[in-house]
């Protein structure tokens, strides 16, 4: 896979602590800094993708009524309620 450069600011604190685990890892900062960027980026596109879902049902009209949905989960919960031994 082919890799680009890329500069960044942290703070002391944060390098130090980079500079730790790096050692206590044996990896290079580098290799953590892209891991941790890596998960970051795929955790924020995931809430952003799901966002624009909802927002995409929204425009489509894909949607249920607040009181509809608690008056569907109170009725699930009521039969769980019987159900129980």
């Amino acid at each position: 896979m082919s890799s680009t450069t890329m500069t960044i600011r942290v703070s002391a604190d944060l390098k130090e602590k980079l500079d730790r685990l790096a050692k206590d890892t044996r990896r290079s900062r580098s290799f953590l800094a892209a891991e941790a960027v890596s998960a970051y980026v795929a955790r924020e596109l995931a809430i952003v993708d799901g966002v624009n879902q909802g927002l995409e049902d929204v425009r489509s009209g894909r949607t249920v009524s607040h009181e509809d949905a608690m008056s569907d989960l109170n009725s699930i919960i009521d039969a769980a309620e019987r159900d129980r031994p």
